[in-house]
């Protein structure tokens, strides 16, 4: 009876694996092609929202490529990212690099790429565990087999958040400087880079020291990637 009941459990959690398996495929494959007007991240803030008994409003437009200023493109890989158009979705040197320094004593720090911040943002929820980062990898894997590099950035600069209820460049540009994602300068592209790794705590319409020292060092690796030529790579990949 107990054999009967395992082979059972164990049919039904192969067949839901390869139903998760074939959905999560047909998903990215279908995303590479149609705008994205959510992400699971989106959804979550609402969520929380909820929980607490406060109301919150998603500002979120979606902008395609040609509608993206290339200054913002270039900001984001000078600040998160800078092998983005060579690694296929992991930057094992900065991995290594990341997990030395923590051996040496210092704080372990995130290197996630844009990839893997893509897929996080746009497929699951926030937070740490062993699950949702090995749903991070196979997400990544996905995305990185089936989209272009240009679709990638498209996707992230279109769902990242940048304040609270505030997500992708359009409204990110709306909100901190009242310009649309096409018209975002140099410095208000890298103060708007600047402030990723925290966004509902700092702001770039009215930067603080830190801020503003990780913008100016923003704009000076986006010099040393060459400026907005740097991004021809992308069509390439």
């Amino acid at each position: 009876m107990i054999g009967v009941l395992l082979r059972r459990v164990l049919r039904w959690a192969a067949l839901a694996g390869a139903a998760f398996v074939i959905l999560s495929i047909l998903a990215v494959m279908l995303l590479r092609h149609v705008p994205v007007y959510g992400s699971m991240v989106m959804l979550e803030r609402k969520v929380q929202s909820w929980v607490v008994g406060e109301s919150l409003a998603i500002q979120h437009q979606w902008r395609p490529w040609d509608e993206l200023s290339d200054h913002a493109k270039l900001a984001v890989i000078a600040a998160e990212d800078q092998r983005f158009p060579i690694h296929r979705g992991f930057d094992v040197d900065e991995m290594r690099r990341a997990w030395e320094a923590s051996r040496n004593g210092g704080r372990l720090r995130g290197a996630s790429t844009i990839s893997q911040q893509t897929a996080k943002n746009l497929f699951l929820w926030t937070g740490r565990s062993w699950m949702r980062k090995g749903l991070e990898a196979w997400f990544t894997v996905l995305i990185e087999a089936l989209w272009p590099k240009q679709r990638i950035l498209e996707v992230y600069l279109n769902i990242a958040e940048w304040d609270n209820g505030v997500f992708g460049l359009e409204a990110a540009g709306q909100h901190y400087f009242g310009v649309s994602a096409g018209r975002i300068n140099e410095v208000q592209a890298s103060r708007l880079a600047a402030i990723l790794p925290n966004p509902r705590a700092w702001d770039a319409a009215r930067p603080g020291p830190h801020v503003e020292r990780r913008s100016q060092w923003i704009r000076q690796q986006m010099r040393n990637l060459g400026g907005p030529s740097y991004l021809e790579q992308l069509a390439a990949n």
